[in-house]
């Protein structure tokens, strides 16, 4: 049986429109306009809305792997340049071009699509490891954006909630839940839950 799966992207040329997708099932499913998801049950929907992975961490992994890591390898659509992003805060704003506005909402949960993308052993739990996964963002305020344009950090709360904070409670260190709760209001909804219940993820 073939699985149809949107990890494999490829980057664009020209302007690419930005909305708001929805839920997960029922939804528009990407926040970027021609992006496929595969399985809206655990990918897309408002607060997945963009998958942003740094350049620069595609390079360290580059070298470390011994192998060319393109631009979209790791199933992002919005591959930075100079932005730390895995210290973003959640609830962070960023402005991309003119008019887009991202807010960041939690850490990416690598899966067995990842997995068999990379074909690396024991790739999940290596990627996982490090611990620097990127961050998910959702769409306060759409429009197009292109390659170059410049993304920029308009609003960062005063807690300290790091998407790498949030991603290592919610793989296991249950100690951190107390201190991922910090963030408030800037939880996404199941951030909340999880912090809640004290609730992780069992990698495999």
């Amino acid at each position: 049986m073939r699985i149809s799966t949107g990890i494999g992207k490829q980057p664009a040329e020209g302007p690419v429109a930005i909305r708001e997708p929805g839920p997960k099932r029922g939804g528009l499913g990407s926040g970027l306009v021609g992006d496929l998801i595969g399985n809206h049950r655990h990918h897309g929907g408002s607060d997945q809305a963009v998958y942003a992975y740094a350049r620069e961490r595609l390079e360290e992994w580059a070298a470390e792997l011994g192998r060319d890591l393109p631009n979209g390898m790791f199933g992002e659509n919005l591959t930075t340049s100079g932005l730390d992003v895995d210290a973003a805060r959640l609830g962070e704003l960023w402005r991309v071009g003119s008019t887009v506005v991202l807010r960041v909402t939690g850490p990416r949960i690598p899966c067995a699509t990842f997995r068999a993308r990379m074909g690396e052993p024991g790739w999940v739990k290596r990627f996982a490891a490090v611990g620097l996964t990127g961050a998910y963002l959702s769409v306060v305020t759409g429009g197009e954006i292109t390659v170059g344009d410049p993304i920029e950090i308009v609003y960062r709360p005063d807690h300290d909630v790091t998407t790498a904070l949030a991603f290592r409670a919610m793989i296991g260190q249950r100690s951190l839940w107390q201190q991922v709760a910090l963030a408030g209001d800037d939880l996404s909804d199941e951030l909340r839950e999880m912090a809640a219940a004290g609730r992780t993820y069992r990698l495999r």
